[in-house]
C-alpha cells in the first residue's frame, strides 16, 4: 500500500493480477473475442499460440471475461492440463455441476453430454471450456475432449474448446492421433512478439489505467520497450524492479538513471593486489 500510496497508483501495472478492465485490448484480440462469440451457436475448436510472455493467458483473461457478460453461456476454466483421463473428468463435473462417480467413466461421459445438450436445446449456445498451457495435456485426454465435444457421428458439436499454448501444442497437433482436432480448429490467434511502438502503446495503456500517466519519464520508457526484445512480460518484469527500487529511495518519477542503476550498474574496484616482494640481491 505505501508503494501505492507513493507513486499515486490504484494497483501495481506491472502485476500479472491487474483488475481485467486494466488489461490491454488490441484489435487482433478483440476480433478473436468476437469470432468466439460467433461461434458458441456452432461450438468446436479454437486455438491461441505464441512463445511464453506474449500474452497468452492475458488473451484467455479477457475472452473469459468477455464470454461471461453474454447471456446464457456456461464457461469452464480448466486448471490442471496435465490431468490423467480420471481427474479430467473429476474437474469438468465439478465445472459445469455434473456428479460425476470416478470408477465410471462411461457414467461421467454420458452425464456431461446430456448436460450440455440439454443446455444447448434450452439456449442454443455450446458451452465453453477454456485451457492455458494446453501443451501439457496428455495425448490421451486431448483425443477424449474430442469425442466428448461432438455427437450424431461426429456432425454436431455440443461444445466449444478454446485451447492455449506455445509451439509445442502446434508441434503436437502433426502427429497422426491429434490430427483429427487439428483439423477441427475453426478459430485462431497467433500472438508474436511486438515491435517497440506496440510495447509503448501497452505501456502508456497500462500506466494511464493505475493512475499515474507520468509514472515514468517518455525517455525511460523509450528506452524499456527498446530493450524488451518484444516481449511482454520482460518489459513487465523490468518495470516491476525498477518501481521497488524507486519506492526503495522514494523517487516520485522513475527516469533514465533509475534504469542505468537497475541495470547497468556500475562495476566495483577491484581489490588492491598485494605489493610484490622485492627480489634478494
Amino acid at each position: 500500500m505505501n508503494l501505492l500510496h507513493l507513486f499515486g497508483l490504484k494497483w501495481n501495472p506491472f502485476s500479472a493480477d491487474v483488475p481485467i478492465e486494466a488489461l490491454w485490448r488490441f484489435p487482433k484480440l478483440d476480433h478473436f473475442c468476437w469470432r468466439i462469440e460467433n461461434q458458441l451457436r456452432e461450438g468446436g475448436f479454437a486455438l491461441i499460440t505464441g512463445d511464453p510472455g506474449t500474452g497468452k493467458s492475458v488473451a484467455l483473461r479477457i475472452l473469459a471475461s468477455h464470454l461471461s457478460q453474454l447471456r446464457d453461456v456456461q464457461v469452464g476454466v480448466l486448471q490442471r492440463p496435465q490431468s490423467a483421463i480420471a481427474d479430467f473428468y473429476r474437474e469438468l463435473g465439478q465445472l459445469f455441476g455434473v456428479a460425476l462417480v470416478p470408477h465410471n467413466r462411461w457414467a461421467g461421459f454420458k452425464a456431461l453430454r446430456q448436460s450440455w445438450l440439454t443446455h444447448v436445446e434450452a439456449t442454443r449456445y455450446r458451452p465453453v471450456v477454456l485451457i492455458d498451457e494446453a501443451q501439457e495435456i496428455p495425448t490421451a485426454v486431448l483425443a477424449e475432449i474430442r469425442i466428448l465435444a461432438s455427437t450424431e457421428f461426429d456432425s454436431r458439436s455440443i461444445l466449444t474448446v478454446v485451447l492455449s499454448g506455445d509451439a509445442r501444442l502446434t508441434q503436437q497437433f502433426r502427429r497422426d492421433e491429434l490430427v483429427p482436432i487439428a483439423s477441427r480448429i475453426r478459430t485462431r490467434l497467433s500472438l508474436d512478439y511486438l515491435m517497440p511502438k506496440e510495447l509503448l502503446e501497452w505501456l502508456r495503456h497500462v500506466l494511464e489505467r493505475a493512475g499515474n500517466p507520468q509514472l515514468m519519464t517518455p525517455e525511460l520508457m523509450a528506452t524499456l520497450t527498446e530493450h524488451a526484445a518484444g516481449n511482454l512480460r520482460v518489459l513487465a518484469t523490468m518495470g516491476n524492479e525498477l518501481l521497488a527500487l524507486a519506492a526503495s529511495q522514494e523517487i516520485p518519477q522513475l527516469d533514465q538513471k533509475l534504469y542505468f542503476e537497475a541495470f547497468n550498474p556500475a562495476p566495483r574496484p577491484k581489490p588492491r593486489t598485494q605489493l610484490a616482494t622485492p627480489a634478494k640481491a
